[in-house]
């Protein structure tokens, strides 16, 4: 008799815990049948804990007349434990069982929405939400500064068009294409142009993540691509004067790292010896070790990695240090022990972000006068094995001064495939990018703007007269846009975007940053289309070019405008845009080349028959070019011995030059052999991407 008895006992008891449960979801249900209250939990949500003065005015309880209204809400949600009060802090968050009501809320929102038969939208924001066309009309006002009257006419048409849609399954990013189809009927493309939505196609991403790239360079790289597409679409439409955007989709002119070219500057100097106080990131990269001054070989090691890391950040191309070699040196006198240090601060080093592939390259100022030889050959060891264990080395060395008795070192780490570049004492990037003020502790240049003057040079009809106009012509426009960029840039600087830049100059001034055009294709221009042999036709065009530039950077307050001729990816895209326009034999007459001159290579083999003249060339080419001028050797296929006598030749005369060898890296096995063979020697591969050293 006692076990039914039990049993009817814990009957009782459930019965007793359902009611109570049931009175429960039914006190909670009377609390989510008012809007108020489900914007409380909302506000807490996203912005809580508050005090009360504060939820209450987010809330919209504004006045007086309302204080009692809203005391009697929060009172209902604190009853029914959906909001929390702090009694220390005297601040209300939402409960867990809050955050559970919100969410079902949000979905019986939803649900009703689409059961109801109504169009609704699947916003950018994860959200479904009803169709109002008082969001359109708010977009053209807000976004496309649309006049108020001519917002309303737009937003008429494209709710009509929208309803003829006869669809319940809108997004967001099809009802902003409506709207911007419809400012194009009406001829408001400048209205549209701001309107527009910036990113790819989903068959882009497809096609990006089927690539081999992300097998190679990870997640990164494509999130990095993604990335740099939206800032790219975003330059050309809706940053760049539409002349300049012109002409670039054109190929008159050509911008480079379009992804980043409006938001940072090309070339970063900094000379290390001058911060005295490390850099002082302050609330930047909170998550990154703080850098302070370098003033051991230990602290040398330790902080190259970090350096080049965060300023790789700030440049597009390429970051040139100074004044890291004598704080590695400072105190170790034993050549093995500076080459293990060299070599195990470059390789720790090797991780830094990238925006575009290979890019920025980093390279550390030598002054070798300061260097006795046992010293420069240690560190030319050191970087050598960092070399070794790199397929595509993003770190070489600018060495400046006497390295004679190191010829051999050299020359073995340029074999290896290492980044080096020779030249006096005044600073240069590994691309001859010339320092602008040499005295500032830190300093920039904005350069990947270049001219296709093959174009210039067909459209000129062999008239020399006539192709230095229009070059005048196009020098204006570019420096103009080039002013512009700076301007933007520096201001970016201002506000933090950049902090180790920011840092390191403390209160970024005009006369740090410098800007200059580049000239694509000088040789093809003068030798094969206008029909002129002589070198003079060459140096009186760059003699124009730099008048015009310096006339033209005075009026814009640019005193240290210039004009260049480097390397950056202009020579490939002018050449096949103008070979599909006038025809190759036109423009390269047959020349074994997909990509116009950027620079200029010399030969070694030629230097050593007798190359006086092209490297005279080179000299007076360099004497006009205050911007900067990449004069590469060539030194593939020669020994050692004879890349030692060419080398010796051409550093005597030249103030700068690129030692370059061709070689090939395996993208299967991450090997390097030699240029023009076919397939990998190691895994016989036939992937392999061409480089120079």
């Amino acid at each position: 008799m006692e076990q039914p008895s039990y049993d009817y006992q814990v009957d009782s008891k459930k019965g007793g815990l359902l009611e109570s449960a049931s009175k429960r979801v039914r006190m909670i249900f009377s609390v989510m049948a008012s809007p108020n209250r489900i914007d409380i939990l909302r506000i807490l949500n996203a912005k809580g804990p508050l005090t009360y003065s504060e939820l209450k005015a987010l809330a919209g309880f504004k006045s007086k007349k309302e204080s009692g209204k809203f005391a009697y809400h929060l009172r209902k949600l604190l009853r029914q434990l959906l909001v929390a009060l702090n009694k220390t802090e005297r601040r209300y968050t939402i409960t867990n069982l809050g955050k559970l009501v919100l969410s079902l809320a949000r979905q019986i929102e939803e649900r009703s929405i689409i059961e109801s038969g109504k169009m609704y939208v699947r916003t950018n924001k994860h959200t479904i939400e009803e169709f109002n066309s008082h969001k359109i009309i708010q977009s053209l006002v807000r976004e496309a500064n649309l006049p108020l009257e001519q917002a309303h006419k737009i937003t008429e048409e494209v709710e009509n068009k929208i309803y003829r849609f006869q669809t319940t399954y809108l997004t967001s990013s099809l009802i902003r294409e409506t709207v911007n189809c419809i400012l194009i009927e009406h001829g408001h493309e400048e209205y549209r142009n701001k309107l527009a939505r910036l990113g790819l196609p989903s068959s882009d991403i497809v096609q990006m993540l089927s690539q081999d790239e992300p097998a190679r360079n990870g997640i990164e790289r494509v999130m990095t691509r993604t990335a740099g597409a939206v800032f790219s679409e975003y330059l050309l439409f809706n940053m760049l004067p539409k002349d300049i955007a012109d002409m670039h989709l054109a190929g008159e002119i050509n911008i480079s790292n379009t992804n980043v070219w409006g938001l940072l500057p090309d070339t970063v100097f900094l000379d290390l010896s001058e911060l005295k106080d490390g850099l002082d990131l302050k609330g930047k990269f909170l998550n990154m070790t703080r850098i302070p001054p370098i003033k051991s070989s230990d602290d040398a090691v330790a902080t190259l990695p970090a350096l080049v890391s965060l300023l790789s950040r700030e440049a597009s191309t390429e970051v040139v240090l100074e004044g890291y070699v004598p704080a590695l040196l400072n105190n170790v006198n034993d050549p093995e022990d500076i080459t293990s240090r060299f070599a195990r601060a470059l390789l720790a080093s090797s991780g830094a972000p990238s925006y575009s592939a290979g890019m920025p390259v980093t390279t550390i100022a030598v002054q070798t006068d300061s260097l006795d030889a046992q010293q420069l050959n240690a560190l030319l060891d050191g970087y050598r094995r960092y070399v070794n264990n790199t397929p595509m080395p993003r770190l070489g060395l600018a060495l400046a001064g006497r390295m004679n008795d190191s010829l051999d070192h050299i020359i073995a780490a340029v074999r290896a495939g290492g980044i080096i570049s020779i030249g006096n004492n005044k600073v240069r990037s590994s691309n001859g990018i010339k320092k602008a003020n040499v005295k500032a502790t830190a300093a920039m240049s904005l350069h990947l703007l270049s001219i296709n003057l093959p174009r210039l040079a067909y459209e000129s009809n062999k008239d020399e007269t006539y192709f230095r106009a229009k070059l005048a012509l196009m020098i204006k426009p570019s420096l103009a846009a080039m002013s512009l960029r700076k301007k933007i840039i520096i201001d970016y600087v201002k506000k933090g975007m950049m902090p180790a830049f920011a840092s390191a100059s403390q209160l970024m001034q005009m006369g740090t940053a410098s800007i200059a055009v580049n000239l694509t294709g000088t040789r093809e221009s003068v030798y094969n289309i206008l029909g002129e042999s002589s070198s003079e036709v060459l140096q009186k065009v760059l003699k124009t070019a730099a008048e015009v530039t310096n006339g033209q950077g005075k009026l814009l307050g640019e005193e240290g405008a210039g004009i260049a001729m480097v390397s950056d990816d202009s020579g490939s895209r002018f050449a096949t845009l103008d070979s599909e326009k006038y025809g190759k034999v036109s423009l390269l007459q047959s020349q074994n080349t997909t990509s116009y001159s950027q620079g200029m290579m010399l030969n070694g083999r030629d230097i050593l028959n007798d190359g006086e003249a092209s490297i005279q060339e080179c000299l007076a080419i360099d004497k006009l070019l205050n911007g900067g001028f990449a004069a590469s050797l060539d030194l593939t296929n020669l020994s050692p011995d004879e890349m030692k006598r060419v080398i010796e030749t051409t550093v005597q005369e030249l103030p700068f030059l690129r030692l370059s060898i061709g070689f090939a890296v395996c993208t299967t096995c991450g090997q390097r052999s030699k240029g023009g063979v076919e397939m990998c020697e190691f895994c016989k591969s036939p992937h392999k991407v061409p480089l120079y050293s």
